[in-house]
């Protein structure tokens, strides 16, 4: 009988953790001991193995000795073979069969599309509680039969499966608490209602990179699809266009946190304004894009809210608004407040008996004052003094003593004088 093309499991198996790639170490638990056979056994006696087995891109096309997988891998409960070469059902069974205590599978990017899991094949992964079959193409129909053989599947990872559709399993999966099924191509709303019915118990659905449209469901139908929703994910749903959309997520009664970003109807606001606006429309979530909403911030967001909505024509106002008032009353606008420094002021300058009102740079010095004072007061730089008084301060004129000081750091405004005295000799 021919071969399978290819390297076995067990041949990559024993590569990887041969004793010269990691050095036996004494202490329980720590290696795997196999008596030799009277054939004579191809391995090493002793196999370094953790008890999460990583064989990811290692040309795996099909299992090897059984025996020899039951006796070296009954302590491992996690593997990944990702991106290998296994096409077959059966020999992934042959592995996943002898590795008793398995709870995560990873088959992510092998070929699997091109046979046809059988029922008694699926029945050897009854043990997985997390099963990856990312960039598999793996069919509804798998997945179908995978669900009705594993009754403990708490995760599931279908990213990059190139599915424009749901199909429906014929059996509710009342385990399934995490769907991960990004970069897919769902984009009708009645393809994820179907998960809704499949997957009553889910927790978590991450849809990202979708192009989802409007969600095209009524406020009770949402909350009987997805009882028990605390997370959902729709990072760059490209056809999410309206905020009736982002309304209708408050209708999943256990919402907690939610993922919203590339979306075309947030990008024409600020990020500012794009977070406030969402946190005010959902009013029980507790993380946003994966930032906590602390409930400061919830009240500054529902107040920004209520100003953003005030001048709106009262049909283009939403529900939310409303609720909001009853809740704060009806705010005044914010005063708007130039931070900018002062750049010029109008002051009173004295001389002797005379006075002149005049604007003056602050961000000049004291010393470019004074060449700008001195045709006025007939007085060289050398020989003047000046003196500023606050017209609020208390204290009586200070001394301009410092001439590389530059005047806005006295805090001059309009209205102040300043004083300009000649030096005694």
């Amino acid at each position: 009988m021919d071969q399978p093309s290819g390297r076995s499991f067990m041949q990559v198996l024993c590569e990887k953790y041969s004793p010269e790639n990691f050095p036996y170490r004494r202490g329980p638990g720590m290696g795997v001991h196999v008596p030799a056979t009277p054939q004579g056994s191809p391995m090493k006696d002793r196999l370094n193995l953790p008890s999460v087995l990583v064989l990811n891109s290692c040309g795996i096309t099909c299992a090897g000795d059984e025996n020899e997988i039951a006796a070296f891998c009954a302590h491992v409960f996690e593997l990944d073979l990702s991106d290998n070469k296994l096409e077959d059902w059966h020999e992934v069974s042959k592995i996943v069969s002898n590795v008793p205590h398995l709870e995560f599978l990873n088959l992510s990017s092998n070929p699997l599309s091109l046979s046809v899991l059988e029922r008694s094949c699926a029945g050897s992964f009854a043990g997985v509680r997390k099963l990856v079959l990312n960039n598999s193409k793996a069919s509804w129909e798998t997945v179908h039969t995978i669900l009705q053989e594993l009754p403990d599947l708490e995760e599931l990872f279908l990213c990059l499966n190139d599915y424009e559709t749901v199909s429906c399993s014929p059996v509710c999966c009342q385990s399934l608490k995490l769907l991960h099924i990004t970069d897919n191509n769902l984009q009708d709303w009645t393809e994820i209602r179907k998960l809704g019915i499949m997957f009553p118990s889910l927790d978590t659905l991450i849809l990202a990179n979708n192009n989802l449209t409007t969600i095209e469901e009524s406020e009770d139908s949402l909350a009987r699809l997805f009882p028990n929703l605390r997370s959902i994910n729709l990072h760059k749903s490209a056809g999410l266009h309206c905020w009736e959309d982002i309304d209708k997520l408050n209708s999943f009664p256990k919402l907690k946190e939610v993922k919203l970003l590339g979306i075309p109807l947030l990008q024409s606001y600020t990020t500012e304004e794009r977070r406030k606006l969402l946190i005010a429309r959902l009013p029980s979530i507790t993380k946003l894009n994966g930032s906590i909403v602390a409930d400061g911030e919830r009240e500054d967001s529902e107040r920004f809210f209520i100003r953003y909505y005030m001048e709106f024509p009262e049909e283009e106002v939403p529900c939310r608004y409303h609720e909001l008032v009853t809740k704060y009353g009806k705010l005044e606008p914010l005063a708007v407040v130039d931070l900018r420094p002062q750049s010029s002021a109008k002051v009173e300058v004295h001389f002797q008996d005379k006075v002149e009102e005049m604007s003056i740079r602050l961000d000049q010095t004291v010393a470019e004052l004074k060449k700008h004072l001195k045709t006025v007061v007939q007085l060289s730089t050398s020989n003047m003094l000046l003196f500023y008084l606050d017209q609020e301060a208390p204290f009586g004129p200070e001394e301009m003593k410092y001439s590389s000081r530059a005047l806005h750091s006295y805090g001059i405004r309009d209205g102040d004088k300043i004083y300009v005295e000649p030096r005694m000799k």
